[in-house]
């Protein structure tokens, strides 16, 4: 049980705690008054893009300047029609390292926000100490003693010109910037997984056709040599026969290692290891088609999706901000700043009203001369936007200049792979011809291994350029923006801009 003598003590500490706690609420709330007075330094406005309001390219085809599905053009891979593309798509999105390290990046520049938005609001500590002591005799402070201490410090940086605010707006910006910067990465990612997958598809058939020549080469070749061991042809058609057959034979090698590599690529765009996806990979499947149609929408469309775009837009408008960032130092900084707490040189005495110790009270600095250091960081600041500003204005010529070109060759694929197709026709029935005329002694074997050349180079040229229309609709869906917005449906979708 207390006494009233201690109680009345205590009374007098909390009316007294109390006391001070109430000149403090009042100081902050000058300060609130003072803050947001001022904010200096540019505001940003985002510029505007003069985009053309149609393509340069002729759209034929196939391509339509329908406006883009906004849906379909978030899965594009799914017009393609292939299950097993749909699935490693799925598959990288969730397991691809530089999609993860992007979204640490988007994690990073929000904890970056939320630090920054701590900076407008009042710092509260804690602390205590019990310290030995002894003074210098020779300074006349001899002896020795001990002192306790307990106590609460507040301090409060008011953000008058609006610094705090600006490096919070930058902040809020490269928030936006990872944003962007992680749906790119997606964007890059879904296209990659599509190419290396077209490619694997892609030189499986050249080694189909390969395998194909192969063998009928191996019937020609024996057919010669059995014709030349019964004296009807000389050797010349016998090597020839055998020339042919050899260069297909060392054809099929590079032809296994670009699979292989291939097959890799696609594996570390999932996370894995080489020859993981050699099982599921190896049984081979027809190249995916091509929709009969593709709408391309229009510039502006394009350029509002495409995320580099966006992401050198969110970079300026943090460069902006951090000129007033930079502009803001050139004024007087206040700070208020309060401590309560206890002290005495014996813990029995410590919670005693005498032992009572307080400050509160306002300050201020203000740079006079740091040597133009100040203005010339203003200067930096200013010139980085205007980096920035032609950062933004180079991305989105690029964007135009990618997009148009992606236009172009999805159109001149389709008609080289059209074209290859006529003549691969033709120069099998060449090679029927020439082969029925051979046996019936009507020409020599020349025209025949001219005609199985012929087709060989032709059966090639036409599956690679099979995969290279797939391939140029992959990099146009690519330049259009396509993908980045499938991270909603993955429970990663980018928050709007601040």
């Amino acid at each position: 049980m207390r006494s009233n003598s201690q109680g009345s003590q205590m009374d007098q500490m909390a009316y007294g705690a109390m006391g001070v706690m109430r000149r403090l609420g009042v100081v902050l709330a000058m300060g609130t008054l003072l803050a947001g007075c001022v904010t200096v330094g540019p505001d940003y406005h985002a510029p505007k893009v003069k985009s053309p309001k149609a393509w340069h390219a002729q759209l034929g085809e196939g391509l339509t300047k329908t406006r883009v599905d906004s849906r379909q053009l978030a899965h594009w891979w799914t017009v393609l029609g292939d299950p097993e593309l749909t699935h490693l798509e799925s598959r990288a999105v969730q397991d691809n390292l530089d999609f993860k390290q992007a979204l640490a990046r988007v994690r990073e520049a929000r904890a970056a926000l939320g630090i920054e938005k701590a900076g407008l609001y009042p710092a509260l500590d804690s602390g205590g100490q019990a310290v030995k002591q002894r003074g210098s005799e020779n300074a006349g402070m001899a002896g020795e003693g001990r002192l306790y201490n307990l106590g609460f410090d507040a301090g409060w940086e008011i953000d008058i010109f609006g610094g705090v605010r600006r490096s919070i707006e930058a902040a809020a910006a490269e928030l936006g910037a990872m944003h962007d910067d992680l749906a790119d990465v997606l964007v890059s990612l879904e296209a990659e997984v599509a190419r290396n997958y077209v490619e694997v598809r892609t030189f499986q058939a050249r080694l189909a056709a390969a395998r194909a020549n192969l063998a009928a080469q191996q019937k020609s070749y024996d057919l010669n040599l059995s014709r030349f061991k019964s004296g009807l042809i000389d050797q010349l058609a016998v090597d020839q026969s055998l020339q042919l057959l050899e260069s297909t034979r060392a054809l099929i090698p590079a032809l296994k290692t670009g699979l292989a590599q291939a097959k890799n690529r696609l594996a570390m765009l999932l996370g894995r290891s080489p020859g993981s996806l050699d099982a599921e990979l190896d049984p081979e499947r027809p190249l995916p088609m091509p929709p009969v149609t593709v709408a391309v929408g229009i510039p502006a469309d394009m350029l509002r999706r495409r995320p580099d775009v966006r992401r050198a837009e969110r970079e300026l408008a943090a460069q902006t901000a951090r000129i007033g960032v930079a502009k803001a130092e050139l004024y007087p900084k206040l700070r208020l700043t309060g401590s309560i707490g206890l002290e005495s040189v014996s813990t029995g005495n410590l919670w005693q009203w005498a032992s009572r110790t307080y400050r509160i009270g306002p300050g201020f600095s203000w740079p006079i001369f740091h040597a133009g250091a100040i203005r010339r960081n203003i200067d930096v600041q200013t010139e980085r936007q205007k980096q920035a500003l032609l950062g933004y204005e180079k991305a989105v010529l690029a964007a135009q200049v990618d997009t148009e070109n992606a236009l172009v060759a999805y159109a001149k694929a389709q008609r080289r792979r059209d074209a290859l197709a006529r003549a691969e026709a033709a120069a099998r029935r060449t090679l029927d011809l020439a082969e029925d005329q051979y046996k019936a002694g009507l020409i020599d074997y020349t025209t025949v291994l001219d005609a199985q050349r012929t087709l060989e180079s032709l059966q090639d040229g036409l599956a690679q350029s099979r995969g290279e229309v797939v391939l140029d609709l992959v990099r146009l869906y690519k330049a259009l923006g396509g993908g980045w917005s499938s991270m909603a449906v993955k429970g990663k979708a980018p928050a709007k801009h601040p």
